[in-house]
């Protein structure tokens, strides 16, 4: 019998502002999922039907953040860390073994934990955990455009695109800005 494994990546390293999004998927391996791939390598279209599918096909699935404070206490990766384990921690199963796209580990997760590179692209339920915490956080930075429209999130989806850049010097940061990020901290100058 095949040990029960979770995918998890994140979304939302590097924007100025916005949570980091983790999530954590144990995929069925009697449903496959025709697609999954790195989010980033898939349209926006194409992410939007998978995540439904993922969310409907999976053996559990969950999404966990980190605020926007938590970045700004502990800094980005290990804000990034915590999130993932939120993720892995919240699932409706415990898995056996835990793959994690990228070269570290998050502590306290209920089981051994693998680090991959690259394995959003090439691990099917690491594929699937990018997918939902990239649709979700896109969907988070839309929201967040409908209260602070003069940002654009819904456009640049907070990374330090120059029309963010503009928008922060001249209106200053928000709530939903990451104060530890050098041209957010210039911003409050």
């Amino acid at each position: 019998m095949q040990p029960i494994i979770a995918g998890v990546d994140e979304a939302g390293r590097g924007p100025l502002a916005g949570v980091v999004v983790a999530a954590a998927v144990i995929l069925d391996p009697s449903k496959p999922i025709e697609g999954l791939n790195d989010s980033k390598a898939i349209s926006a279209k194409k992410r939007e039907v998978a995540f439904e599918l993922i969310q409907q096909q999976a053996l559990a699935w969950a999404i966990a953040t980190a605020s926007v404070e938590e970045i700004d206490r502990l800094n980005i990766l290990q804000a990034t860390m915590l999130a993932m384990a939120r993720a892995v921690n919240q699932l409706s199963r415990v898995p056996q073994k835990v793959w994690v796209d990228g070269n570290r580990v998050p502590a306290g997760l209920p089981c051994e934990g693998v680090a991959i590179i690259g394995g959003d692209a090439s691990v099917p339920a690491i594929s699937a955990a990018s997918i939902l915490a990239k649709v979700w956080r896109d969907q988070e930075m839309v929201r967040l455009d409908v209260a602070y429209p003069q940002y654009g999130f819904a456009q640049h989806k907070g990374y330090g695109t120059a029309a963010h850049v503009a928008a922060l010097q001249m209106h200053g940061p928000c709530v939903a800005h990451r104060r530890s990020f050098a041209p957010v901290r210039l911003a409050c100058v």
